[in-house]
């Protein structure tokens, strides 16, 4: 490791970015801070997740080159309130929101509900199954520490039923009376967090409602194993759960990484990884129904969940019709993709359950659960389009293609470069018996 570059950008949350407390030619080690939330700002801290010297310095990111052989130790954070030593470490939502958590802790009353979300909602994504097989009791310390803080009157732990080892890990780690299992569906979007609130408490919350209207908090399973983290082993964040998945090499397409070091460029995780990794479309940070494209120089931030090499896209003559869900790729990402096809696009229609939010961002009224896409197929066909791309959920897609093969109207999904990469089943018909594609 030693001479490697890690890149630390300044902005790995929600809120404003942090503020540099190191300058170049200074020599740090693992766990010291390098940058700080400005005062009375939202934010989250960095902290280095290696032992170097900082080479560079910048208004959007710190770069640090390893020295020497690494360590496991670390510069420990001093406070001894838990909710403070939660927003000391840097902790933020790592279901891939990024929102500072000791901000979202403070949100609930007494007497709430906990929900832990380990729906591990996107295809392809096993990590956070892994840090439940290897880690179920720190996960429950951790949990009991967030009620603690909250005073939560009992928590749920969200789960897909067909996770049978996973449940019985946490399970075996003891639960307690406060705490209980609440299996899901195998859907997408399930991670969703009104999604979880309706499945497990029966509440369907508006678009524009947070879970705290009625007294709930939800949280990822690593952002609690983290509050363990900080609380118990006073470390800071430096260091994330990811999944490697795709076009890795021609026996091994998936490959769950654990405590991979913040700042750690992406290209060198395929070297050292994937060093026999196939020719790619291209790289996705995240899953394969909300990631991003990036290249192959960005550096591992608090909220990648994955990085995913998928297929050479197909050239396609045909014009698409882009049809866009809340759950989804958003219209611009859909865009993308169809340029990086060849092609245009005729049209973009979208999902009748995706309601526009004043930030921009959409929400879908019922998540997972569609009220039907015919209008919207028909609509695209008479807009020209030769074939559709969609990037529905489950149950969205589903209906598409209840009409589009009659129309002899063929369908992309947005996920397919990255599901046929890693061998999964792509997005089209749901099974009868499970509900699940």
């Amino acid at each position: 490791m030693s001479g490697k570059l890690f890149v630390f950008s300044l902005k790995q949350h929600v809120g404003t970015s942090a503020l540099p407390q190191v300058s170049t030619g200074d020599e740090v080690q693992r766990g010291q801070l390098l940058a700080a939330t400005p005062k009375e700002h939202l934010g989250s801290s960095i902290y280095s997740s290696i032992a170097g010297t900082v080479t560079s310095v910048t208004d959007k990111q710190v770069v640090i080159r390893a020295e020497g052989p690494q360590k496991q130790e670390y510069q420990k954070i001093p406070e001894n309130d838990p909710l403070q030593m939660i927003k000391t470490a840097g902790i933020v939502g790592l279901g891939g929101a990024g929102f500072p958590t000791y901000m979202k802790l403070k949100g609930l009353q007494p007497e709430g509900t906990l929900l832990i979300n380990a729906a591990e909602c996107e295809p392809i994504l096993f990590h956070n199954m892994e840090r439940i097989k290897n880690n179920a009791a720190e996960i429950i310390k951790g949990i009991e520490h967030v009620m603690d803080i909250i005073k939560a009157e009992n928590a749920i732990i969200a789960i897909k039923a067909k996770h049978k080892e996973e449940i019985e890990s946490l399970k075996q780690a003891g639960l307690g009376k406060k705490i209980r299992i609440q299996t899901l569906r195998d859907l997408y979007p399930m991670g969703e967090e009104r999604a979880i609130i309706r499945d497990s408490l029966g509440v369907l919350l508006d678009v524009h409602d947070l879970p705290s209207k009625i007294n709930a908090l939800v949280l990822n399973v690593e952002t609690v194993f983290r509050i363990y983290e900080a609380i118990e082993l006073r470390r800071p964040m430096i260091s994330k759960d990811l999944t490697l998945a795709g076009r890795l090499s021609r026996n091994d397409n998936v490959k769950v990484l654990l405590d991979i070091p913040l700042g750690e460029v992406i290209s060198d995780i395929l070297e050292t990884y994937a060093p026999d990794y196939l020719p790619y479309g291209e790289l996705i940070e995240g899953g394969p129904f909300t990631g991003k494209s990036v290249k192959r120089n960005a550096p591992i931030i608090k909220t990648t969940n994955g990085i995913l090499a998928t297929i050479p896209f197909p050239q396609e003559k045909r014009k698409l019709g882009l049809l866009v869900c809340a759950c989804g790729a958003d219209e611009e990402r859909m865009k993308e993709i169809t340029k990086k096809m060849g092609t245009t696009f005729t049209g973009v229609e979208y999902c009748k359950n995706a309601i526009k939010l004043e930030n921009g961002r959409y929400k879908c009224v019922n998540p997972g659960e569609c009220p039907g896409q015919v209008e919207k197929v028909l609509k695209l066909k008479k807009s020209g389009a030769d074939a559709l791309l969609i990037g529905n959920c489950s149950d969205c897609s589903n209906t598409v293609m209840t009409i589009a093969p009659k129309l002899k109207i063929p369908v992309y999904h947005t996920t397919d470069f990255a599901l046929r990469s890693a061998d999964f089943p792509v997005v089209r018909k749901l099974k009868k018996d499970q509900g699940v594609y």
